[in-house]
């Protein structure tokens, strides 16, 4: 079922009429530093998933020129790595401890122009779209919930921080977009 995103969502959640997909590792392409262990990076443990990444890690693979990230690259099937069309959302908590600045915890990739289509990123305790609009404030040292609609057929991106619509955004033109997570280095503002 497509939600009608014509219309106010009023207080629903933005969960409603989507069908999960269960998180497995089947359903994960990690990444992590090319010359560390994923044991040194990723730590599963209590459902939950802790993803790090220091200033003098390397990129996830030899010779690339990305910045370092540990991540996770959710994949939709065993036979489909990304989406094209419909209506497709990313649902995460997350914990920014203080002091972690200039990182992006949640990212669609493929686009038409550039990368990526979406990047949301943590600076100085604050949510940016990219290093530009405001999107949430004082994410530092607490659990908050993170929801991303893409909708590919309209071309809008909406992201809603703890059951909250926060932001709302055309994507980057069409591409073979996937959901991507964890802590990945980017550029201070």
């Amino acid at each position: 079922m497509t939600p009608p995103w014509d219309q106010c969502l009023c207080g629903a959640d933005p969960t409603d009429g989507f069908t999960p997909v269960p998180s497995t590792d089947e359903n994960f392409d990690l990444q992590k530093p090319y010359d560390k262990p994923l044991s040194q990076r990723y730590y599963y443990s209590d459902g939950i998933r802790s993803l790090r990444v220091y200033d003098k890690d390397k990129p996830f693979k030899r010779g690339s020129g990305t910045r370092q990230s540990t991540e996770i690259r959710i994949k939709y099937s065993t036979v489909v790595d990304d989406y094209s069309s419909g209506v497709w959302q990313f649902e995460g908590h997350a914990y920014v401890p203080k002091g972690t600045s200039a990182v992006t915890i949640v990212q669609i990739h493929g686009a038409a122009e550039g990368a990526t289509t979406l990047q949301l990123r943590i600076y100085h305790g604050n949510m940016r779209y990219y290093s530009y609009n405001l999107v949430a404030t004082n994410l530092y040292d607490k659990w908050f919930r993170v929801n991303v609609i893409h909708d590919v057929g309209k071309g809008k991106v909406i992201v809603f921080i703890d059951g909250e619509e926060k932001f709302v955004v055309n994507d980057q033109g069409p591409g073979d977009p996937y959901f991507k997570c964890g802590v990945c280095r980017t550029s201070y503002v």
